[in-house]
């Protein structure tokens, strides 16, 4: 017999490949700006850019689905699943301003670019931690 309360504490696979898949499309953009600052190949920040652009287009509607899902009763009280939307909001939010970084010049975006990736990436795998480990919690 499934247990309900279980069921409740995890997230729908839908919201799981929206959380997992812009993981490595931060992870992509990050070691693009790395290639970038060692080679000056200005093909690379463009990859950095549409990799960024990917991973916020994965990011958006999983932050869209956990703020609805935080206004359920029993989501509300569990300070995991808060804590998990501002890891989202946070990683989505420096996403942007990364993205905006990365609209300047090729050369002129660096090394602020670098640090915004490192970052991003870094709430991006807190975000996903805290989202997977969510699953295989059961009540006794």
């Amino acid at each position: 017999m499934v247990n309900n309360a279980a069921l409740r504490r995890t997230i729908h696979p839908v919201h799981a490949v929206l959380l997992a898949g812009s993981l490595p499309l931060f992870l992509g953009a990050l070691l693009s700006d790395l290639a970038y600052s060692s080679s000056y190949q200005v093909q690379w920040a463009n990859f950095a850019s549409w990799l960024l652009a990917g991973g916020l287009v994965l990011e958006g509607p999983a932050l869209l689905w956990s703020l609805v899902r935080l206004l359920r009763p029993e989501v509300r009280r569990d300070r995991r699943w808060l804590l998990f939307v501002v890891f989202l909001a946070a990683t989505f939010i420096l996403g942007f301003v990364n993205s905006l970084v990365h609209a300047k010049d090729a050369w002129a975006m660096m090394p602020e670019a670098i640090f915004l990736s490192v970052i991003v990436f870094l709430l991006g795998c807190a975000a996903t931690w805290l989202g997977f480990s969510r699953f295989g919690k059961e009540e006794v």
